[in-house]
C-alpha cells in the first residue's frame, strides 16, 4: 500500500512538471496594447506660434534734420490721414528759401539789364550795316558791331538760365521746408512714439536708416505672424483656415486664413552646430479684435488637410521594418504553438516555416525601410506594410494595406520596436496615465 502511494505521488509530481512545461511553452512573449482600424473623420493640423501684428503699418521717419519743436500726438492716439504729427525746427530751411528768393530777384534784374544791352547792340549792328552799305563805315566797324550783338545775346541767355536755376533751387528749398512739418500718411493708431519735443531727428542714408519717429498702424485688420517648421511648411497653402489663440485672451479663439507664405527661411541656432529652419507664415484674422495690440503672443492651428470617413489606424501602431522581412525578424514556433500560429494567421498570408531561409539567397534580396503595423489575430501578430496619408490628432489615414475592424498593436513602444512577426502576445488594458499619447510617433 505504501509503495502504491509513492508511485501515485511520483506520477502527480511528473504531471505537474509536464503541465508547467507545456504552460510555459504556451506563454505569451509580450504584453501589448491594441487598437482598432476604423473609419473616422481626420483633420491634419500644423501647430505654430508667433505674434499678432497689424496687416498695414507705416514707420514714420524724418526727411529733414533738426530739433523737434512741436509734438502734436501721443502714443495710442487715433489719427486721420493728413493730421499734423510733429514739426522740426524750420529756421535753417526758411533762411535758405529767403536767400534764394533774394537771389532770384537779383538774377531777374540782371536779365532785364542783359535784354537792354542786347537791344542796344542790335541797333548798333543794324546802323553799322547801313553805313557800310553806303561806304560810310569800314568793314572792321561792321564786324565789331556784329560781334557785340552776339555777345549780348549770349549774356541774355546766360542770365535767363541763371534765373531758371535759382527758381529750381527755390522749389527744392521750399520742398525741404515743407518736410519739417510731418503729417500722418494714413489713418490709424500711434502704436509707438520714439521721440519727445527737443530731441533731434536724424535723416537716413543709403547704409544708415534714419530715426523712426513713430509708427502708425491700422488695427482694423490684424495678422498672426507665425513660424512654421521646414518639414510642415510644404503642406501649408494660401487660403487654408486656421484657429488662433492669443495669450492675452485665453478664453477666446479666433479664426483666420493663410494669406502669405515666406520663401526665405528663418535660421535659428539651437545649440552646437544644429540650426533650426522655419518659414514665416502670415494668417489674416477674420473680423476686428477689441483692445488688440501689436506684438501679443499667439498660437495657431492651420488646417492643412481634411478627410471625411476615411480608414484610420492609431498613430502609435505605425512602425518601420526592413521589407521584405529577414528570416531573423520572424518568430518561429514548434509543436502545438506552430499549428496555432499558422491557423491564426492563415487569413493574413502568414506561412510558418520550420527551416530557415538560405542565408546567401536572403542576402541578395533588396530591402527598404517600410512603414507598417502589426495586426493581431488569435494572440499572434503579423507585420503588414501600409501606405499612410495625412496624420490626424490620434490616427493616420490608411491608403492601402488594412481593412476596417482589424486589431493592431499600438504599444508599448519598447515592445513594438522589438516585436517579431508571428510572435504570440497577450492583450492588456492600456494605462491611460502611463501609455504613449497619440502624438508620440517614436515607434516610427
Amino acid at each position: 500500500m505504501k509503495r502504491i502511494l509513492i508511485i501515485v505521488a511520483v506520477v502527480l509530481v511528473l504531471g505537474a512538471v509536464v503541465a508547467s512545461i507545456l504552460k510555459g511553452r504556451d506563454k505569451a512573449e509580450a504584453r501589448v496594447e491594441t487598437g482598432k482600424v476604423a473609419t473616422k473623420d481626420l483633420t491634419a493640423i500644423v501647430d505654430c506660434s508667433g505674434t499678432i501684428e497689424p496687416k498695414r503699418k507705416v514707420d514714420v521717419s524724418a526727411n529733414a534734420m533738426g530739433t523737434i519743436v512741436k509734438l502734436a500726438v501721443v502714443e495710442g492716439q487715433q489719427v486721420q490721414q493728413g493730421d499734423l504729427l510733429m514739426e522740426i525746427d524750420p529756421s535753417a530751411y526758411r533762411s535758405a528759401v529767403d536767400a534764394l528768393q533774394a537771389g532770384i530777384r537779383s538774377a531777374r534784374a540782371d536779365l532785364e539789364l542783359s535784354a537792354a544791352s542786347l537791344e542796344k547792340a542790335e541797333l548798333d549792328r543794324d546802323r553799322a550795316e547801313k553805313l557800310f552799305a553806303e561806304s560810310l563805315a569800314t568793314e572792321e566797324q561792321l564786324a565789331n558791331a556784329r560781334t557785340s550783338a552776339r555777345i549780348e545775346k549770349a549774356r541774355l541767355e546766360a542770365a535767363r538760365n541763371r534765373v531758371q536755376q535759382l527758381e529750381a533751387n527755390l522749389a527744392a528749398a521750399r520742398h525741404d521746408l515743407n518736410k519739417v512739418t510731418i503729417s500722418a500718411p494714413m489713418a490709424g493708431v500711434i502704436t509707438r512714439l520714439n521721440v519727445e519735443e527737443g530731441e533731434n531727428a536724424i535723416m537716413g542714408t543709403l547704409n544708415n536708416p534714419g530715426t523712426v519717429l513713430l509708427v502708425i498702424a491700422d488695427l482694423g485688420t490684424m495678422e498672426a505672424w507665425v513660424e512654421v517648421d521646414e518639414t510642415e511648411v510644404v503642406n501649408v497653402a494660401l487660403g487654408q483656415p486656421a484657429k488662433i489663440t492669443i495669450d492675452a485672451f485665453p478664453d477666446s479663439t479666433f479664426t483666420g486664413h493663410v494669406t502669405e507664405i515666406g520663401n526665405s527661411p528663418i535660421r535659428t541656432s539651437s545649440g552646437g552646430n544644429q540650426e533650426a529652419i522655419d518659414f514665416e507664415v502670415k494668417i489674416t484674422l477674420d473680423g476686428s479684435l477689441p483692445n488688440i495690440r501689436p506684438g501679443l503672443s499667439a498660437k495657431a492651428e492651420i488646417t492643412v488637410a481634411e478627410r471625411k470617413q476615411s480608414l484610420a489606424v492609431p498613430l502609435g501602431a505605425v512602425t518601420v521594418r526592413d521589407w521584405p522581412l529577414k528570416d531573423t525578424d520572424v518568430r518561429r514556433y514548434s509543436g502545438r504553438r506552430a499549428k496555432a500560429q499558422a491557423a491564426a494567421l492563415k487569413d493574413l498570408g502568414f506561412a510558418a516555416r520550420t527551416a530557415k531561409a538560405d542565408t546567401a539567397a536572403e542576402a541578395k534580396v533588396k530591402r527598404e525601410e517600410t512603414e507598417g503595423v502589426f495586426v493581431l489575430k488569435d494572440g499572434f501578430v503579423k507585420f503588414v506594410p501600409v501606405t499612410i496619408g495625412i496624420a490626424g490628432d490620434d490616427d493616420f489615414e490608411v491608403l492601402s494595406g488594412l481593412t476596417g475592424g482589424q486589431t493592431v498593436v499600438t504599444g508599448p513602444f519598447r515592445i513594438l520596436r522589438e516585436l517579431k512577426e508571428g510572435a504570440q502576445v497577450e492583450l492588456v488594458k492600456k494605462d491611460r496615465g502611463k501609455g504613449s499619447s497619440g502624438r508620440d510617433k517614436g515607434a516610427r
